[in-house]
């Protein structure tokens, strides 16, 4: 029997892909090109959002 999970919801800004690396040119002594790993700033390296309660507006 299938379990539930839960919703999970992908960060807007990086779709989902939290890290990515990028080359910052040249190679190294044994031949690799240089990268640096660099996080989403908005969901620090997650992937994920956490949801927001939403407010209730009540009254007349």
């Amino acid at each position: 029997m299938p379990e539930h999970t839960p919703a999970v919801r992908r960060c807007p800004d990086c779709d989902g892909f939290p890290v990515v690396a990028i080359g910052i040119g040249g190679r190294d002594r044994h031949g690799h090109l240089r990268t640096a790993a660099v996080h989403c700033p908005a969901c620090h390296g997650t992937g994920t959002v956490t949801t927001r309660p939403v407010l209730a507006r009540a009254g007349r």
